[in-house]
């Protein structure tokens, strides 16, 4: 008889472009939307780094259902301030052609702080992400399964692509997003740990060292929180709609169990070299789910969307239990009609006008609420 999976609970975080829409840019909503929000919502809301970027974060969900539901009443609450302060919402990994230079800093000591050591590529660092939490207990297991899922990884990004433009230009990227986030440190893909002492005593290292003050500042694509009992996956793009996002956590979610259930058959993943990862999230970043992606057991190049359809396949015995088919099978839907950043770029193919693109982004962001 096989072992009940156990609840694999979820958090996710979002962010928001705040614009004007009159002239479609970014917009500082001068931390408004965040204290108005945090009346209703109290700490599933807060500022960031660049005053038009608003980051919300679900609270502690059982499972995709109330994950979604929650999803959908953050972005409802987030248009209804804007709306009160004449701004409207977004959802991309980038703006089409707001300049990072234009964008007034957060008065805050942490910003302040990461400007000070980092200087302009802090400052350039005007991107959205959507990251997705799911709970483990057992941290030793969870930095097994975090080794494991790091190689599907450049899978789950290349769905959520969804920012071809760059300061007006289109830059030949369906993620550029992680182009400009690359400039940070301990970003990209995270190293192999082979035990919880040794990922421990690498963050302690990193803080006694005065690296980073606290061990929160590990940007990895992929980490074993230090606070939370949670595997937080950090690679994706914002996506457009809730749907985009919901379908995404639930594979995340479905990968993680997977691995697990692997686990008590004392079965696991292979490990792969990062430097062949690599190459598939490079594959990711620039062609999204349209390109070839390497699959190191065959060692040969296959369609980026055969990869995807394996990956459903593999995780295909954990779903139900979880309850996330239908939320999983809208993948197909993006794999026909294309992700954030094949919409955008078929906007622009269409009008060559950036504000028609943002007009597009704006509008998805509510959809189906």
């Amino acid at each position: 008889m096989s072992k009940k999976l156990p609840v694999f609970t979820l958090g996710v975080e979002e962010e928001y472009q705040i614009i004007d829409p009159k002239s479609r840019d970014l917009r500082s909503h001068l931390s408004k939307i965040v204290d108005g929000a945090k009346i209703i919502l109290n700490e599933q809301v807060k500022a960031e780094m660049h005053q038009s970027v608003v980051e919300v974060g679900t609270n502690v969900c059982k499972n995709i259902h109330e994950a979604e539901a929650e999803i959908k009443s953050l972005r409802g609450h987030i248009v209804n301030l804007a709306f009160r302060q004449g701004l409207i919402v977004g959802a991309a990994g980038t703006h089409p052609f707001s300049k990072w230079q234009d964008q007034p800093i957060t008065d805050d000591p942490r910003y302040h702080n990461i400007i000070n050591e980092m200087q302009d590529a802090a400052r350039s660092n005007l991107i959205f992400g959507m990251h997705c939490h799911v709970g483990i207990e057992n941290r030793e297991i969870g930095l097994q399964l975090m080794n494991q899922a790091c190689y599907f990884l450049p899978h789950i990004f290349a769905i959520s692509t969804n920012s071809p433009f760059w300061e007006g230009r289109k830059t030949g990227y369906k993620s550029y997003r992680t182009k400009v986030f690359d400039k940070f440190p301990r970003t990209g893909l995270p190293e192999y740990f082979d035990s919880l002492s040794s990922y421990d005593n690498y963050l302690e290292t990193l803080v006694k060292t005065k690296c980073i003050d606290n061990p929160k500042k590990i940007w990895w694509d992929l980490r074993l929180h230090p606070i939370y009992d949670t595997i937080e996956f950090r690679i994706c793009d914002m996506c457009l709609t809730v749907d985009e996002t919901v379908c995404i956590v639930a594979i995340i979610q479905a990968i993680v169990a997977k691995l697990y259930k692997l686990s008590l058959h004392n079965m696991s993943f292979n490990i792969y070299r990062l430097a062949l990862i690599k190459e598939n999230k490079f594959r990711a970043a620039r062609y999204g789910i349209d390109g070839n992606m390497i699959d190191f057991g065959l060692q040969k190049e296959v369609e980026t969307k055969v990869l995807i359809v394996e990956l459903l396949e593999f995780i295909d015995d954990v779903v139900d239990e979880l309850g996330s088919r239908e939320k999983i099978n809208y993948v197909y839907k993006i794999l026909k009609f294309g992700t954030g950043a094949d919409k955008q770029l078929k906007i622009f193919e269409k009008t060559n006008d950036l504000t028609k693109v943002v007009d597009f982004i704006t509008s998805q962001f509510t959809k189906g609420i």
